[in-house]
């Protein structure tokens, strides 16, 4: 098969970074699916294994970890599934199941946890493998292209809001516009929140206005109202103190990425006092992406979405990191 390979972590823009290789096709352990991919969405935590912000745990890995396919092969031990089901893969991908995190239902803790596109290949390529027991079945209204950022932008946007504590009807703001935050809007906007963006670039502040929100701004600017509740997913660490400020006393800010460039000095009186609060999240449960995949088929919560072919998968990562699009850029298996 085909699939992108990140042979020598460093920035997308410079040649060498990412190889279209031939690889044999996955062997699914006997707990496993093979999937054949029809489409893998292109997520930041993508961007930040190619370029070395998150240490390599498999060196040549495939990216990739919001994948919609159909099962093409069945593990010894599984049970459940069938050739030509359709399903999705995420980010988590295997738990022992059995440490402290675990057993209290935090499994997005659990220290010996893995992930696709990260420790084990995902899906910029034409087949991928999943743990059976961390495979998503998926409904069959929304096509591939616009359920695959479901599978992590919209289940981490989901797990952000929750630990944002906002309280019903109250003000949310999110900082930066991207592929999480416009699922993460639609959400909350249908749950009665009012939701304020700052964010850069006037095709975000303007599909973020076309979404509902109530104001669009720059990302340093202060929102027109204070805040309930906020969530950073912007990847800059310079907008903690920011959005900190931002909130209304007893207020809480939930940062979202995996990555964040390092905070400068934080204030008390003015940043934290009055019981302001920070929360950062880890990545996310089943049990999150179960909720989220229900409730976002219920609010008809949908992806700006533009498709780029298998064999382009690199040019989404450089147009990502660029910010050359609004909304979730998704790659489409166009080899068969």
């Amino acid at each position: 098969m085909r699939a992108w390979s990140v042979v020598t972590p460093g920035p997308v823009e410079e040649e060498g970074v990412l190889r279209f290789v031939e690889k044999p096709v996955p062997k699914p352990a006997d707990d496993e699916l093979l999937v054949h991919v029809r489409a893998c969405g292109v997520c930041r935590t993508d961007l930040h294994v190619a370029e070395g912000d998150l240490p390599v745990h498999r060196a040549g890995v495939t990216p990739g970890h919001e994948v919609v396919g159909v099962v093409a092969g069945v593990g010894a031990a599984v049970e459940g599934f069938a050739a030509g089901d359709r399903v999705g893969v995420a980010w988590l991908r295997r738990t022992d199941g059995t440490c402290a995190y675990c057993s209290r239902g935090a499994e997005n803790l659990c220290p010996a946890s893995r992930y696709t596109g990260w420790d084990a290949d995902g899906g910029y390529a034409q087949y991928t493998t999943v743990p059976a027991s961390f495979t998503y079945r998926l409904p069959g209204a929304l096509d591939d292209v616009a359920l695959a950022p479901l599978l992590c932008a919209g289940i981490i946007g989901y797990r952000a809001l929750r630990r944002a504590a906002l309280p019903p009807g109250g003000r949310l703001g999110l900082y930066g516009f991207g592929g999480s935050a416009h699922l993460c809007a639609q959400l909350a906007l249908a749950e009665g929140a009012t939701v304020h963006v700052l964010t850069r670039g006037s095709t975000a502040q303007r599909l973020a206005l076309e979404l509902g929100a109530a104001s669009a701004r720059d990302a340093y600017a202060m929102p027109p109202e204070p805040l309930d509740s906020a969530i950073l997913f912007a990847p800059v660490g310079d907008l903690v103190p920011v959005a900190l400020r931002a909130l209304d006393r007893g207020g809480t800010l939930s940062v979202a990425g995996i990555h964040l460039s390092d905070t400068p000095p934080l204030h008390y009186e003015t940043d934290l006092f009055y019981e302001r609060q920070m929360r950062s999240v880890t990545s996310n449960t089943r049990d999150d992406g179960r909720e989220f995949l229900a409730l976002a088929a219920r609010h008809g919560v949908r992806a700006t979405t533009h498709a780029y072919p298998l064999t382009r998968a690199d040019q989404a990562l450089r147009d990502l990191k660029a910010g050359r699009f609004d909304g979730a850029a998704v790659v489409v298996n166009d080899l068969s």
